[in-house]
């Protein structure tokens, strides 16, 4: 989890932000061929970034979902998680968030061969915003 805090420069008294994480987190991430590497924070955030591109989320929503998600993994107490948790973690956050990024990470991550597979995934995101419309009328 990241906690956002707003600095001002005492030279130029300019203003920005930054993101301070828990420094102690060491987690692995164990392969679907069950190798281990070291959780890597950049490396997920690429992935979300990729799946995010052109769509209206801002840096801060990434950080944002990307902190959640480290946060839940620490609750969890747990020092491995395996990539196909990791991956549905971020997964349940973008349906969330926006449609289309989680259809693209979830193209990737869920290694999808055929159209009917962006399909069956799609299906219920498309049904439950018939609902949310049919609701507003």
């Amino acid at each position: 989890m990241a906690i956002r805090r707003r600095r001002e420069c005492i030279n130029c008294e300019m203003r920005y932000t930054t993101y301070e994480r828990v420094g102690d987190f060491t987690l692995k991430v164990v392969k679907k061929d069950q190798t281990r590497e070291p959780y890597m924070r950049e490396k997920l955030r690429r992935g979300v970034a990729v799946a995010c591109s052109k769509r209206p989320i801002s840096d801060e929503q990434i950080e944002r979902l990307i902190g959640d998600v480290e946060y839940q993994i620490i609750r969890e107490g747990e020092s491995d998680i395996e990539s196909m948790r990791l991956g549905q973690l971020v997964l349940d956050r973008l349906k969330e968030l926006d449609g289309v990024a989680y259809v693209r990470f979830a193209s990737v991550y869920l290694n999808f061969d055929e159209v009917r597979d962006f399909v069956d995934e799609i299906s219920p995101l498309l049904q439950r915003e018939r609902s949310a419309e049919a609701e507003e009328v």
